[in-house]
């Protein structure tokens, strides 16, 4: 009983919770047509797998042997955590767009933040069988600018990374001062972009066709806040890629 009290509360959290989401940025894009694709494509399916979890556990019918309700509730964690990703993204372009989006600047080493998440993905990373190393150059110069909002680019740039990058790859940051900027790139040896569809990686909720084949989670806004939050601090982002090869991401801000 508290099991089904506790995901009910949190369905009803999540369900509010997206409810503001999409209003703030219905009003901030006009873009309905985008938000019937997001409600269609990327919520249907957490929902429906949490439903039928759901009915599952409750079945007067059907008893669900005691070692699979661990099973159960851990499908039902990550189609939350599928949703609260979305909800989080959908939040950042929400201010994004309505210019509401705080930046707070300060000074901070940017090889401390990236060397975190590296630390942060290495684990997954491993489990993948995937080698993720990070190569700074010495004494690089601190940056002022806010470190949430970087934070949030470096987060989306290694996961991609990570994420479409098969088992025995290779990830491999580095950053260096370049004259008044720092340039940062990531090199994956993952699927690569075709090149027909390159042009659009930045575009809100766009997520490449084999991509979509793969059932591979994201939202398809990961890129397009990583492009908004990076020329907001001053700075420029772009990538390189090659299908079945890899791809690079590159970002340069100024010291």
């Amino acid at each position: 009983a508290l099991i089904i009290l506790v995901i009910t509360t949190v369905l009803f959290i999540i369900a509010f919770v997206m409810t503001r989401s999409f209003e703030r940025l219905a009003e901030a894009s006009r873009m309905k047509s985008e938000f019937i694709n997001i409600i269609s494509h990327q919520l249907r399916s957490p929902l429906t797998n949490i439903k039928w979890t759901f009915e599952l556990l409750t079945s007067r019918e059907m008893e669900v042997p005691s070692g699979k309700v661990e099973e159960y509730l851990n499908n039902v964690k990550e189609n939350i955590a599928r949703m609260v990703e979305l909800i989080d993204d959908l939040l950042i372009v929400s201010k994004i767009e309505q210019g509401t989006f705080p930046v707070l600047k300060k000074e901070f080493s940017l090889e401390d933040l990236v060397r975190e998440q590296v630390s942060r993905y290495k684990v997954f990373a491993e489990a993948s069988h995937i080698e993720l190393n990070f190569y700074p150059q010495k004494n690089l110069s601190e940056v002022f600018t806010d470190p949430s909002l970087l934070k949030l680019v470096v987060e989306n740039l290694i996961d991609n990374a990570v994420r479409y990058t098969k088992g025995k790859g290779k990830v491999k940051i580095s950053l260096e001062r370049r004259e008044k900027d720092l340039f940062f790139k990531i090199k994956d040896s993952g699927v690569g972009i075709p090149k027909k569809e390159q042009r659009y990686i930045f575009q809100k909720f766009f997520r490449a066709e084999h991509i979509l084949k793969e059932r591979t989670r994201g939202s398809g806004l990961g890129l397009y806040v990583c492009k908004s939050i990076i020329e907001k601090l001053g700075g420029k982002i772009w990538f390189e890629s090659e299908e079945g090869k890899g791809t690079t991401f590159y970002f340069t801000l100024p010291i």
